[in-house]
């Protein structure tokens, strides 16, 4: 077993790019999924919450039950599928063009850094927390699942645990959400 699990979400309707399952969308020639589960190669296992794609890299699949409940729900879903012997865990959208190792790297060190914490999230240029780009303590984040999950905002089960915040470099924070996100990362690979 690895160091540490990850858990990706990748269930999301993309409304805001007219519902195309934006996780396979390409970004420098690999699909945004793919670019994210490279950030988190080593870890192990490796739980992707969403209907199953193809994907460079073998993952366990996993869905929230009923599907479409949000990323709460996702969490939960993928945090079950974890041994229980999993100290950490990435917990990560699928969407992240700009991840790397190196990020992973960086969210480890500064939970290890501060063992009273639960958890270290990426803050963008405006410190504002990432939610979605985290590496957490299981234990403590398993404590923090409320007993309903579905179309719950993950902000409110993880704000709580306070987590230590590790500034982005450059565009790793960055996401795709828009048509504009999306020219943006593209534009970034040339």
């Amino acid at each position: 077993m690895a160091e540490f699990a990850a858990v990706v979400l990748a269930g999301g309707r993309a409304r805001r790019l007219g519902g195309v399952d934006k996780v396979l969308l390409p970004v420098g020639g690999r699909t945004l999924l793919d670019r994210t589960l490279d950030a988190v190669a080593e870890a192990d296992p490796l739980v992707v919450v969403g209907p199953p794609r193809t994907t460079a890299r073998a993952v366990r699949w996993t869905a929230e039950d009923p599907p479409g409940g949000g990323p709460l729900a996702g969490l939960q879903a993928g945090l079950a599928q974890l041994p229980a012997e999993t100290r950490a865990v990435a917990v990560l959208a699928g969407d992240h063009p700009h991840l790397t190792p190196a990020t992973i790297a960086r969210l480890l060190a500064a939970l290890r850094a501060t063992p009273d914490s639960a958890g270290a999230v990426l803050v963008d240029a405006q410190d504002r927390p990432q939610w979605l780009v985290g590496v957490w303590d299981v234990s403590a984040l398993r404590g923090a699942m409320p007993a309903e999950v579905h179309n719950r905002p993950l902000r409110a089960a993880l704000a709580p645990l306070a987590p230590v915040h590790v500034p982005a470099i450059e565009s790793e924070a960055s996401d795709v959400d828009t048509p504009d996100d999306l020219r943006n990362a593209r534009t970034a690979q040339e």
